[in-house]
């Protein structure tokens, strides 16, 4: 089964941060973290933090080997744009948008095998039961002292 890291709304164009994508795609998670921090573009950091996210999430929460992870997906889709205003001349408004992108990882690899616990599983029946212990009371306490 495969497991997935989202990022959504990175202030990164999709186009600027698919070129980096593609750099990456159906490579090892290894090889493509060491390909990603040599890579002199600002998107390499946001695409790097969630493969980062992808294999900690099959690692802890699936119980992946990280060593035999391997991106399956990886996409970048455009994300929410703000439109803005920049003054020009002649008091003329031009405006501009700030484009986002939504960045999706996809990885799979080996499970790990499952630990077998050293101990026999107890049932309920199995469980000990102990007896109520009387309770306690202010003469059972001066008793106590007494002795």
């Amino acid at each position: 089964m495969p497991v997935q890291a989202i990022a959504k709304g990175v202030r990164q164009s999709p186009r600027k941060v698919a070129v980096v994508a593609d750099l990456v795609r159906g490579r090892s998670v290894n090889d493509a973290l060491i390909i990603l921090e040599h890579t002199p573009r600002r998107s390499a950091m946001a695409v790097k933090k969630v493969i980062q996210s992808a294999s900690a999430n099959a690692d802890y929460n699936h119980g992946y080997k990280p060593a035999t992870l391997r991106i399956v997906e990886i996409s970048v889709t455009p994300g929410p744009r703000t439109k803005r205003y920049r003054p020009a001349s002649r008091g003329v408004a031009m405006p501009y948008q700030k484009k986002s992108s939504h960045i999706k990882v996809i990885v799979d690899g080996e499970l790990r095998p499952a630990k077998k616990s050293n101990q026999p599983s107890k049932t309920k029946n199995e469980t000990k039961k102990t007896q109520p212990s009387e309770p306690v009371t202010k003469a059972a306490i001066k008793n106590k002292e007494k002795a």
